[in-house]
């Protein structure tokens, strides 16, 4: 895990002050259309997501997780309704909104360090020195400072997802998007990840939404967790978790919390005729 001291940032990572970095889903529709036809994968979806709210989405397969995911990026656009940033719409990605995958996605021709900075090329006006000042300071902030020449094919696992959190930090995003970053991750190395980035969530000020399926891992990472019913996607539930931070995946006290949410899930899948795979 990482150490409980942290160095000041550097003075090229800058602090972004901003009033409402907020972002807004409006009477939200998404329809994808292919040879067989179309798919409806959300139908009216509004919700909010405040400044510095760790937002976690769950759901079944197919209920629009990620689509929701995909829109807030800017990497899809809605069929209908709007999705906003700050209240302005969202037509494109931008380096405010950084997103991190399921897979580490870094460049195996790269070390760490240039992975690292690989990122940093969409801030503008940085030297080269600069650029590996930040990253050298993100690299410190998930455990991998030792690491910064390694080779990617030397890395395990849960090391290549710790790269891609820091290359997804580098540039100072207002807003990080996570689709089920360590569901791939044996137990004990997610188990690390969550206090790792529970860490950084706090320290950092991030406004964050993130993708599961877990249930007990929503719990143990989110302010609020938004349940979706699937075919299409529409909001079912919408619960907010007090519980106070640090969280332990394993504490009695997590579990208790995520009975209702599994419940309801639970019920949503027995509705649409789904296996009740909740976690």
């Amino acid at each position: 895990m990482l150490s409980q001291e942290t160095a000041a940032p550097p003075s090229s990572i800058k602090t972004e002050n901003v009033s409402a970095a907020k972002i807004s889903l409006r009477n939200v529709s998404k329809t994808f259309k292919s040879r067989q036809g179309s798919v409806l994968a959300l139908d009216n979806v509004s919700m909010d997501v405040a400044e510095g709210e760790f937002l976690c989405l769950v759901g079944p397969s197919g209920c629009g997780k990620s689509t929701i995911l995909n829109l807030i990026a800017g990497l899809d656009t809605a069929t209908e309704g709007e999705v906003l940033m700050d209240g302005e719409p969202i037509s494109a990605p931008g380096r405010e909104r950084m997103v991190m995958f399921q897979d580490s996605a870094l460049f195996p021709w790269l070390d760490v360090l240039q992975n690292v900075m690989f990122g940093l090329r969409l801030k503008p006006n940085l030297t080269n020195s600069e650029r590996e000042e930040v990253a050298m300071f993100y690299l410190n902030l998930v455990g991998l400072k030792k690491f910064y020449r390694a080779n990617i094919h030397e890395l395990s696992g849960g090391m290549k997802q710790r790269v891609a959190l820091a290359r997804s930090l580098a540039p100072n995003p207002r807003i990080l998007l996570m689709d089920e970053p360590f569901s791939a991750l044996d137990a004990m190395t997610r188990e690390q990840l969550y206090g790792d980035l529970q860490r950084i969530f706090v320290q950092r000020q991030k406004t964050i939404v993130f993708v599961t399926h877990n249930i007990r891992e929503a719990v143990c990472l989110g302010d609020r967790i938004i349940l979706l019913s699937p075919n299409p996607g529409r909001i079912a539930s919408d619960f907010r978790v007090s519980l106070p931070r640090p969280r332990d995946i394993n504490d009695p006290e997590l579990s208790k919390t995520s009975i209702p949410i599994t419940a309801a899930l639970k019920r949503h899948l027995h509705k649409n005729g789904l296996a009740a795979e909740a976690d």
